[in-house]
């Protein structure tokens, strides 16, 4: 059974001491972060992920894997890029995949590439490269991803019929979802009919998304330059700026995070948000909302569909120094817990059982018509507890997704500024903002050159 510690100088000894008995052919441990948390599905989930560990090791004699909390967002920028300043990562760390860049520049993470076999990981070839190639560098394999995402529009579907509105047809453009926005919002209540971030590097993931959407880019085609401050930019900015100022639609409260919003949206405070198909899953298991109220569309275009929309995923990089006997741990973990229908993340006649959302259109991994993505479509189906109609028109209508920007996290935080502004001061220059904006991120984009 897996013990959740605190990743202190002990365990981090005991992690080197492991590593010795590797080489020498004797046990094997491996410190995993990111488990469920407690208070997840009244600790459900994190029974589930002790039960995972515990059949895992009974599976590989001689493997312990112990597991350690970093909080309930894993990878708070924050404290993410403190860890890695610190050396105090867990051996197999979770990241986003936008990470990368900072991982390296830290010296954080081992080549695995050679690691990477049928063996440890059987259905890696079935796996989309789109999930892959973010951990990888100059043909170097440093993370594997496991979860992938595309941005949509979640929906309240009770404050959408209290406002008169039909929940079966999700708002498909940003001045529908303003309109709904309005009439969700006079329900009163402290409720706001529509909600954004705007801090903690989650308003510039945001404002990219919806730039996207409007056809825009962050960056240009090279790479090398800011591409953001134009009409598309400006249209962002200008209609926050605008739901917040005349009609207060998103409501007085804003400078919110991941959590924030996640757990305003359980409590039944938001009409809508942007989000990817797991934050409905957050909101029952983490923030004690109600699965039955909630549906997903796809994202907002301007004055028509959507253009793109922002994907991007996460994974487990495998902390440097690590040695190979716990390299190929981490690997077999992950193929145990991660890439195999039926078990792990994909375990839905346990997650049923518990309580868990059953049937959400993620993570998206697998390449299409493969054996694992067929077997996985299957299972889930024969084990959903939701009615898939709430989700037919994100899963239907898919829209192109576009990769995150070269050095996002960096970029999102000059973003952040942006936003934050929009949604807290009347007289916001949304010209200006953009400008020094831009300036910034030319700067670390030069940089990156």
């Amino acid at each position: 059974m897996a013990l959740v510690v605190a990743l202190g100088a002990t365990t981090l000894a005991a992690c080197g001491d492991s590593k010795d008995d590797a080489a020498a052919g004797g046990p094997t441990t491996i410190v995993v972060d990111c488990p469920p948390q407690k208070t997840d599905n009244n600790g459900k989930s994190l029974q589930l992920w002790n039960d995972d560990v515990a059949a895992f090791q009974k599976a590989h004699p001689g493997v312990t894997v112990k597991t350690v909390s970093v909080g309930s967002q894993c990878d708070n920028p924050p404290d993410f890029t403190a860890r890695l300043q610190g050396g105090t990562q867990a051996d197999l760390f979770y990241g986003y995949m936008t990470d990368l860049d900072q991982v390296l520049d830290a010296d954080a993470a081992e080549d695995i590439t050679r690691y990477i076999t049928a063996d440890t990981i059987p259905n890696w070839d079935k796996v989309l490269p789109s999930i892959k190639d973010p951990f990888i560098e100059n043909g170097k394999t440093y993370g594997i991803g496991y979860a992938g995402y595309g941005l949509g529009l979640v929906i309240n579907k009770k404050l959408f019929q209290q406002a008169g509105l039909d929940p079966t047809k999700p708002p498909a453009t940003w001045q529908e979802v303003a309109a709904a926005a309005k009439k969700i919002n006079a329900l009163g209540n402290g409720i706001a009919g529509y909600q954004e971030y705007s801090a903690g590097n989650t308003g510039g993931w945001h404002f990219s998304a919806a730039l996207y959407s409007r056809g825009g880019s962050v960056v240009s085609d090279d790479g090398k330059k800011a591409a953001f401050n134009t009409t598309e930019g400006k249209a962002v900015l200008q209609q926050l700026h605008d739901m917040r100022f005349t009609d207060n639609s998103v409501g007085e409260k804003q400078l919110l995070q991941w959590a924030d919003l996640l757990t305003n949206a359980g409590a039944g405070k938001v009409g809508m948000y942007v989000g990817a198909p797991d934050t409905i899953k957050a909101i029952v298991t983490q923030f004690k909302g109600a699965y039955e109220d909630w549906a997903i569309g796809p994202m907002p275009g301007d004055n028509g569909p959507a253009k793109t929309t922002l994907g991007g995923g996460s994974g487990y990089f495998f902390k440097k120094g690590l040695s190979p006997a716990q390299i190929k741990a981490g690997l077999q973990w992950l193929a145990f817990e991660e890439f195999t229908p039926g078990q792990g993340q994909f375990n839905y006649v346990a997650q049923k059982s518990m309580g868990v959302p059953v049937g959400l259109p993620e993570p998206l991994i697998w390449k299409p018509g493969t054996d694992v993505q067929q077997r996985d479509d299957e299972l889930k189906k024969a084990n959903t507890n939701l009615n898939l109609a709430d989700y037919a028109p994100y899963a239907d209508h898919p829209v192109t997704i576009k990769a995150e920007p070269p050095r996002a996290q960096a970029i999102y935080a000059v973003l952040d500024a942006a936003m934050s502004a929009v949604l807290t001061q009347p007289g916001a220059d949304i010209n200006a903002l953009l400008a020094t904006a831009e300036q910034k991120v030319n700067t670390i984009l030069s940089q990156e050159s």
